[in-house]
């Protein structure tokens, strides 16, 4: 349980606080006056302090500013026999935590006990749980030696304590959510949330009131006022996570957001102010996507005021092995010492360096703890790795591709052949299921969904699927 000073100077009283609190639980150490307490509250931790107000040499008041200044963030409980309103009022103004008069009921004090317990146990659960994240999203933390990698490196560490918005690009996999908590826990937003949303995981209306809430009665199933995430990330950051998928409408919403610093929740009246840092980020190409009238200009000149590029796997291969030997040690850690791995073979290493992953640091991830389940031996070898690796120099994509020669060939309608028959070959294999066949393609259901329309290919969708 918890570790509690009871500062008492009537004997009776210490013995009969100490029974009590034993018998809940707790661990309880004892001072019979105000000076004593002070001393021990120098060389000791406590959970939650008791003490009496009014003692000789040193009072309650003294060792609530000793608590206040050694030991801040613990509870102090005040105890007085001469209850009196200035006392509570100078007590509480300092920081006390609650204030009990003698004589008190046993119950009540229990109560006030364990809810300042837990109020520490949850302050210093949150103080260890910010630095351990700010520990795994340091930026220098993230992994790479490559230039391109580097670029990225430099530009977190300049834009990081700003307020600019930034775009982040890159494949899927590549790590763009990692790079945007790296960029939230180096600012100066880093003791407030930080908050995403993916744009494309969820359909328009429930994504409207995921991100800015509803008033009650807004829709049928509304019942009672629901704050929105952009609204609980106040004074932090709000990443938005494949923001290529958002429709049009919420585009509108997203951009008086970055204009006006405000929103209104679904069904409301009254525009709610916040303070938040903007990131945002997509695997797709959004200029095109401005191109082509499926994302608004001035929404994209206004996330693209610093845009950092994250580069494939495949164009960074020197960073490869600082990765194996990365998750190596992460999921050998995560199995507890079960796996005493020490390193991986040079000719398994080869074969990492020679696949393309597209799927990128994901799908690297997802190899190497394979490996680490798999691997019997202290070096993981090539046989623990999976076989459409063995021999892979080329991605699906690129055996796709006819062989340049001097005749010239028309690109857009190659591009469209090749999208059609991985669209064919993605609904083959799921029968039909469009959400299915968007996963194997890494696309959302929206741009399956175009893209199906696009080819004419509804005939090969299941007939119950969407």
């Amino acid at each position: 349980m918890s570790k509690i000073l009871v500062v008492e100077n009537e004997k009776s009283m210490r013995d009969l606080l100490t029974i009590v609190l034993e018998k809940d639980g707790h661990e309880v150490e004892t001072a019979r006056n105000g000076e004593v307490a002070v001393d021990m509250i120098q060389e000791h931790q406590y959970d939650v302090v008791l003490t009496d107000i009014n003692m000789p040499r040193a009072n309650g008041i003294d060792v609530l500013d000793a608590v206040n200044r050694v030991l801040p963030g613990t509870p102090v409980i005040m105890m007085t026999a001469y209850a009196s309103a200035e006392t509570a009022v100078e007590t509480m103004k300092k920081g006390a935590y609650d204030y009990l008069s003698k004589p008190f009921k046993i119950e009540e004090l229990q109560l006030i006990i364990k809810n300042a317990a837990e109020k520490k146990r949850l302050a210093d659960e949150n103080v260890y749980l910010k630095s351990a994240l700010k520990d795994k999203y340091q930026f220098a933390n993230i992994i790479g030696k490559s230039e391109g990698m580097r670029q990225v490196f430099d530009y977190i560490s300049k834009v990081a304590n700003s307020n600019a918005t930034v775009l982040i690009g890159g494949e899927s996999g590549t790590g763009k959510e990692l790079v945007a908590k790296a960029l939230h826990y180096n600012s100066n937003r880093k003791n407030y949330p930080f908050i995403s949303i993916n744009c494309g995981a969820m359909p328009e209306n429930l994504l409207e009131s995921e991100l800015f809430g509803h008033e009650k009665g807004a829709f049928t199933s509304a019942d009672a006022t629901k704050i929105g995430l952009m609204e609980a990330a106040n004074k932090g950051t709000f990443f938005l996570d494949e923001i290529s998928e958002a429709p049009l409408s919420i585009q509108v919403k997203l951009l008086r957001v970055l204009q006006e610093k405000e929103f209104t929740r679904v069904g409301g009246t009254k525009p709610i102010k916040v303070d938040l840092r903007i990131i945002a980020a997509s695997n797709r190409d959004l200029a095109q996507s401005v191109r082509d009238k499926e994302f608004r200009e001035d929404l994209y000149y206004r996330l693209k005021v610093i845009h950092i590029h994250i580069p494939p796997l495949r164009q960074r291969k020197e960073d490869i092995s600082l990765l194996v030997h990365h998750f190596i040690n992460k999921y050998c850690e995560e199995y507890q010492g079960e796996k005493k791995l020490k390193s991986i073979s040079p000719e398994a290493i080869k074969v990492l360096e020679n696949y393309d992953w597209p799927g990128n640091v994901r799908e690297l991830e997802n190899v190497m703890e394979r490996a680490v389940v798999l691997e019997a031996q202290e070096t993981i070898q090539v046989s623990s790795l999976p076989e459409e690796l063995l021999g892979a120099t080329t991605s699906v994509a690129d055996n796709m591709v006819p062989s340049l020669t001097d005749e010239p060939i028309d690109l857009e309608s190659t591009l469209d052949k090749i999208e059609k028959k991985m669209l064919l070959g993605a609904l083959d294999k799921s029968d039909g299921m469009i959400n299915k066949a968007a996963k194997l393609l890494n696309l959302s259901f929206r741009s399956m969904r175009y893209r199906v329309k696009k080819h004419n290919l509804k005939g090969k969708i299941d007939k119950n699927d969407g």
